[in-house]
């Protein structure tokens, strides 16, 4: 009982995180700070801040898992929504943001949007949207697996 509290638990951060900083504030602050490029650069820090939670939060969920079901951990639902959720923060984290931050530097002392580096940037910003945004829909796919599981017992 209390392993399957602290799995919600888990699930909960990271999901809550990504909607949290993807969807609320991190437009807030864009919205908010005139500064794009120190919104950008408080933005990828709360944006990696988030992928450790996640990267910690799937870590577990699924090492959980893996002991829980043993080899039919490969055919639970959330236990695939889980693993396509830590293999795309793992991409985020250790590809694309580095990446990235590459653009930025290589760009200095301009703003990487108003270098010749702005194609490619926003290319990457792009491709690492339509990843959190798909982490976000598995995020919730797996919050409603988990419910539907713990109402079921």
């Amino acid at each position: 009982m209390a392993l399957r509290f602290l799995d919600g638990v888990a699930l909960t951060l990271w999901v809550g995180s990504l909607w949290a900083i993807g969807y609320l504030a991190v437009p807030i602050l864009f919205n908010a700070q005139p500064d794009r490029q120190l919104a950008g650069m408080l933005a990828g820090e709360m944006f990696r801040v988030q992928g450790f939670v996640g990267i910690a939060c799937g870590v577990y969920l699924l090492v959980r898992d893996g002991w829980k079901f043993g080899k039919l951990a490969l055919r639970q639902p959330a236990f695939l929504a889980i693993a396509l959720m830590l293999i795309i923060t793992l991409a985020i984290q250790f590809g694309i943001q580095p990446m990235m931050a590459g653009l930025k530097s290589q760009a200095l002392p301009l703003e990487v949007m108003k270098s010749s580096l702005a194609d490619s940037f926003a290319m990457w910003h792009g491709i690492s949207s339509i990843l959190y945004l798909i982490e976000s829909l598995l995020g919730a796919s797996a919050i409603a697996l988990h419910m539907r599981a713990a109402h079921a017992k």
